[in-house]
């Protein structure tokens, strides 16, 4: 069965970081891509980053470049999200999922993916 584990979360200034993790039980990451998405309250869910199943390629949403970094480690059965220079307005539920199938491109578009983690809440406050 798969199943995917988010943590990392917590509560942090303004300016802080945090470092997720999703990690992936009964199966290995290698030919999936996998998205972090996040949800705040009252908001839809948005595609935050993406790593491609094919050559690592990544995409990131606009709000979060060169703050957030996505990474696999080489056992392939986590991914990581870095957080940096946290905002207020990053404060949400923050949830990994992977989409079958290979390519060398992954999408943000949380309709474009199968299987999904339960969350890790992120709140950004001083």
């Amino acid at each position: 069965q798969l199943q995917l584990v988010e943590s990392g979360g917590g509560l942090v200034q303004p300016g802080g970081s945090l470092r997720l993790s999703c990690t992936a039980s009964g199966f290995t990451l290698d030919y999936y891509a996998i998205g972090w998405f996040r949800q705040a309250p009252g908001k839809e869910r948005e595609g935050v980053s993406c790593i491609s199943s094919i050559g690592g390629s990544t995409n990131y949403a606009d709000s979060v470049k060169g703050r957030f970094t996505i990474s696999r480690d080489n056992a392939k059965i986590a991914v990581f999200l870095q957080m940096n220079s946290l905002k207020p307005e990053d404060t949400a539920d923050y949830y990994c999922a992977v989409k079958v199938g290979l390519s060398r491109l992954c999408m943000l578009g949380p309709h474009e993916y199968d299987h999904w983690g339960h969350g890790t809440q992120v709140t950004v406050s001083s």
